[in-house]
This record gives structure tokens, C-alpha cells and sequence, in this order.
């Protein structure tokens, strides 16, 4: 709907003198007296167009009121927003599209025909995946589904930083666990790595191996470390249902001599120059603000280097879109990447960086730091442990990325109206005993049967589930090119909600016909609506609870 109406606006602003192509929004008023959807685009463009807002307004509205089969009505409110109704048949029409269109209902073919990389997760495997990835993780998840959902073959890619000195750190850390394991005397330096899992390695060491590698050179401790953390990643991510077709090694590139090559190739275009015996990237020749260090004066890059050579690799690819997901800590480096990436002469317009904000976690409004087992970080497991993957995923993409997230273990755990991915689950499968009810009585539950039936919807409440079910291919399509899932954690949410409220008023099987047939057949798009949402997020839609 809203893609017709931005169509017809935008004609009509053409011909009253606006530059084509001008974005308009619209927006679900708050009080359903004020219409099913506003725009307040006069009001943008009164200014530019040299025309008083409100006779703008009434200027547009006129192209509206031309479709009288979809729009009932248009009122030009305050100082000029359009306020638009739909007739009872574009609902019961629209009704008709979603209950035929099934578990495709939301998809569209926007982007058919192009691929997608999506770069996500990429923890450095030194470690477990403490809980504050998860934001990461749960957030690439949903925006690959949305792409997906919007026509993208999307290819998921994990970059696997097993290179440079935190993997010396690994190497060094193992050791030292591992001769302290046998009974030797020595100190891991404060700058190892503390954690549990490190003892777990030296220890899985001993049983493969004894004491027969005492005198190992550190290339072994970091390939068997390596080994171990990564695999415990990949359980993790698995927890998740998280896979991805590509895991990118950091040292291919040095490997295939790409860090060389590319060091090179800034030299011979003046863009690289020695100094102090480092090698220095002239940024401020590319519109950035300060040049950079991109290898050392001990000779090893820094990790600057390699994303860029990374993503020159990335780009040469094909791919129509590029989507790196980083936590903030990499907002300082990302505009001097993909400036250096641009000046050789790659376009950077096709990548889409996404920036999420830290998670914060608190139980009972207790802040939760540390690991109730190892005294560490909290682990990703742990949380997993302690409210499941469901909530995990939903609780995750609930705030816009680049907000701060709390995380309210005890709510996420709490079976309850106030948990958002209980409630909505609920929804589901209350329906979903509603259904075998109906179907217990003899009732036909099929989707799609009885259709005549559908016109019968009139109640207030009956409209208004309408109404928000036949926003899920604009809420999908918002989703995914804004890459903002929690437009669609706040959707479902908003159907379950508004389902509850039908449900309360309408009597359904109890009902006469052909009213009951028509609330079945709600009741079951319904139903669509949420599993749908969920699959999106990678929650469950259980059939009942």
C-alpha cells in the first residue's frame, strides 16, 4: 500500500513542480481517528516548492481521493497533514492476497538477481564468545533473512583473525598453561589470556599429547589453541542455528602475498611513505583527517592493512551489496578503510557498514560481569543457558543497533505479558489451540477455505488486526533497507498485541456464520503473520506452550 500511495504522491509532486525521486514516509497515526496512515511530506516541501503547506496538501490529496476502491477517504489536517482511510474492500481484498500468498506473504523480488555479502560475527578465535557478542551474531542473523526475504542470494561470511599478536598472545598463553599443567613453575604475563578455557586446552593437551611437547615451538600452541576456541565458537553459533558458507582466513593474505601487493601498489600511486622505519598511509591525500601507521617499525602491520587488502579481496568478488556488521570499538578505523580501499580504485558505495553500541546485562537490577563458573567474562553459552536461544535473538535485536542495549536476563526468562518474545510466541500458539478447537468441532481450518465468507469482517476490532497484518511487506521492506530489525521486533509485537484485543472482543468458534468462518480465517493469517516475523529473527513460533 504504501508503495502506491508513494507513487501517486510522487506523480502528482511532479506535476506540481517537485524534483522526482522525492522520498516520502508515512506513519501509522496514534489515534485511528486521524486515518491509517499520515504523511506529512506538504510540510517538507512547502519551504523548497514556495507553496503554503496546507494548499499543498489539499493539492495531493485530490490525486488521492481518485482511487475510491482502496482509499476512503482524505483529510488535510492542521497545517497540512494528509491523513488517509482505507475501504472495508482494500482490507478484504488485501485479507484475500495474504491468505493466498501463504509463508509468502512479505517477500518481494526488489533486489532478484543480486548477491549479497554479509560479514558478521568474526570473533578473534582467542577465546569463548563472551555474551556481549551476541549482539553481533543475533543482529547479522535477521538482516540475512531480510535480505533474503527482499530477493538478495546472500552469501554469510565470517573473517577469521588468526594473525598478528593476539594470536602470539594465544600461543604464548597455552604454553604457559600447558607446562604449569605438567608441574613446571612459571608465570603467565599479565598481559595472557586469563580465561578458563585456556586451562581447558592445556588440559585437552595432556590427554592428547602427555608431556611429549614440552619443547613445541609456538606455532603448534597457536594452531591447537586456534583449533579448540574455534570450535567451541562454531558450538556456540550452532546453539544460534547461525552458519555461514565462507570463513575468510587473515593469513590467505599474507599467504597469497595480497598485504605485499597492496603496500606496493600505495607506494607507486604516493599514497604510502616510510618514516621512523614504519610504513605510513597517507590518508590525509584521500579527504581523512590524519595519515596512518599501516606496518610497524617491527616490521608487522597493523590491523588497519589487512581489513583494507580484506575488503579490496570482498569488492573484486562481484557482490552488488557489501555488509560489514562491527561492535563500536572500530568506528575510529572504518571511514580510514574504505577511503584507502576507494583510492585503489574500488567502489565503496556498495558497502553498508553497521555499527552496533555495547550491550550492558542485569538480572533483578544487578549488573551481571562475570561468569558464575569461571569468574571471567559472561559467556554467550551462559547467557544461552539462562534464557535460551529465543530470547537471545529477539532480546538482542529489540533497540536500533546504534543505541546502547540493556539486557534484562530476568525478564527474558520470565514467563509472562511483560517478556516481548513470550508474548508474541503466545500469540501463536493460542491460535494455534484456537485452531485445533475448531477443527476438534468439525470446522474447516484450511487455509483459504470459504472466502465469500471474508466480507463479513466489521468489527472495529476485526479491521483494526486487518489493518496491521497488511503492514508486514512494508514493515519487511523497512527492515531490510534500513538493515534495522527491530522495526520487526516491534511489528510482531504489535500484531500479537493487537490479535489479544480481537480475541478478547470477538467471539470466534462460539460465533454464527458466516462470521465464524471469515474470524477462522483471520485468526489463521494471523497466525501466518507471526510465524513469519519470527522466522525472520530466528525465533520459534511453537504451536503451543
Amino acid at each position: 500500500m504504501e508503495q502506491y500511495l508513494e507513487r501517486v504522491i510522487q506523480e502528482a509532486l511532479v506535476e506540481l513542480g517537485a524534483p522526482s525521486g522525492t522520498p516520502i514516509k508515512f506513519e501509522v497515526p496514534q489515534n485511528s481517528a486521524h486515518g491509517d496512515l499520515s504523511t506529512n511530506i506538504a510540510l517538507t516541501l512547502a519551504k523548497p516548492m514556495k507553496r503554503a503547506p496546507r494548499e499543498l496538501a489539499l493539492a495531493l490529496s485530490k490525486s488521492l481521493q481518485q482511487d475510491n476502491a482502496m482509499i476512503r477517504a482524505v483529510e488535510v489536517a492542521g497545517p497540512g497533514f494528509i491523513n488517509i482511510s482505507f475501504t472495508n474492500q482494500y482490507l478484504i481484498e488485501g485479507l484475500q492476497k495474504l491468505i493466498s500468498e501463504g509463508s509468502n506473504f512479505g517477500k518481494s523480488y526488489d533486489h532478484k538477481g543480486k548477491t549479497a555479502n554479509v560479514e558478521w560475527v568474526s570473533a578473534n578465535p582467542t577465546g569463548l564468545l563472551h555474551a556481549g557478542h551476541g549482539r553481533n551474531i543475533c543482529l547479522g542473523a535477521a538482516l540475512t533473512n531480510l535480505l533474503e526475504w527482499t530477493g538478495y542470494t546472500v552469501v554469510r561470511e565470517y573473517y577469521f583473525n588468526n594473525a598478528g599478536n593476539q594470536m602470539k598472545n594465544l600461543a604464548i598463553s597455552v604454553r604457559v598453561r600447558y607446562l604449569q599443567a605438567l608441574g613446571d613453575v612459571i608465570e603467565l604475563h599479565e598481559e595472557g589470556y586469563h580465561g578458563e578455557e585456556i586451562k581447558e586446552i592445556a588440559n585437552d593437551l595432556i590427554a592428547k599429547y602427555g608431556d611429549s611437547k614440552r619443547d613445541a615451538d609456538l606455532e603448534f600452541f597457536q594452531k591447537f589453541g586456534e583449533e579448540f576456541n574455534f570450535s567451541n565458537i562454531k558450538k556456540t553459533l550452532e546453539r544460534l542455528g547461525i552458519r555461514h558458507d565462507i570463513f575468510f582466513n587473515e593469513n590467505s593474505l599474507y599467504d597469497s602475498g595480497a598485504i605485499k601487493d597492496v603496500i606496493e601498489e600505495f607506494k607507486a600511486k604516493g599514497l604510502a611513505y616510510e618514516k621512523d622505519g614504519a610504513i605510513w598511509l597517507k590518508l590525509s591525500a584521500m579527504g581523512e583527517d590524519d595519515d596512518r601507521v599501516i606496518v610497524k617499525s617491527s616490521g608487522e602491520p597493523t590491523y588497519r592493512l589487512p581489513d583494507i587488502c580484506y575488503h579490496r579481496d570482498k569488492l573484486s568478488r562481484g557482490y552488488a551489496l557489501v555488509v560489514d556488521i562491527f561492535g563500536a570499538d572500530h568506528i575510529a578505523t572504518v571511514t580510514d578503510v574504505l577511503a584507502a580501499v576507494r583510492s585503489l580504485g574500488l567502489e565503496t558505495e556498495k558497502v553498508k557498514v553497521i555499527i552496533h553500541q555495547m550491550v550492558s546485562f542485569n538480572s533483578n537490577g544487578e549488573v551481571i560481569r562475570f561468569s558464575k563458573r569461571s569468574g571471567g567474562n559472561y559467556t554467550l553459552d551462559e547467557l544461552l543457558d539462562d534464557v535460551g536461544p529465543d530470547a537471545a535473538k529477539f532480546f538482542f535485536n529489540m533497540r536500533a543497533a546504534g543505541s546502547h542495549l540493556e539486557f534484562d536476563v530476568a525478564l527474558a526468562k520470565e514467563q509472562s505479558d511483560k517478556n516481548p518474545v513470550y508474548y508474541v510466541q503466545y500469540a501463536h500458539a493460542r491460535i494455534g489451540s484456537l485452531l485445533r478447537l475448531a477443527k476438534d468441532q468439525g470446522l474447516d481450518v484450511t487455509s483459504g477455505a470459504a472466502p465469500e465468507s471474508l466480507p463479513a469482517l466489521e468489527h472495529p476490532e476485526e479491521l483494526a488486526l486487518i489493518k496491521v497484518l497488511l503492514r508486514f511487506p512494508e514493515v519487511v521492506r523497512l527492515s531490510a533497507q534500513s538493515f534495522a530489525p527491530h522495526h520487526l521486533c516491534e511489528y510482531i509485537r504489535e500484531v500479537a498485541a493487537q490479535f489479544h484485543k480481537f480475541y478478547h472482543e470477538c467471539r470466534i468458534v462460539q460465533s454464527a456464520e458466516p462470521v465464524r468462518s471469515a474470524r477462522l480465517q483471520l485468526s489463521i493469517a494471523t497466525k501466518q503473520v507471526l510465524a513469519s516475523g519470527c522466522e525472520l529473527l530466528g525465533v520459534r513460533a511453537p504451536e503451543s506452550m
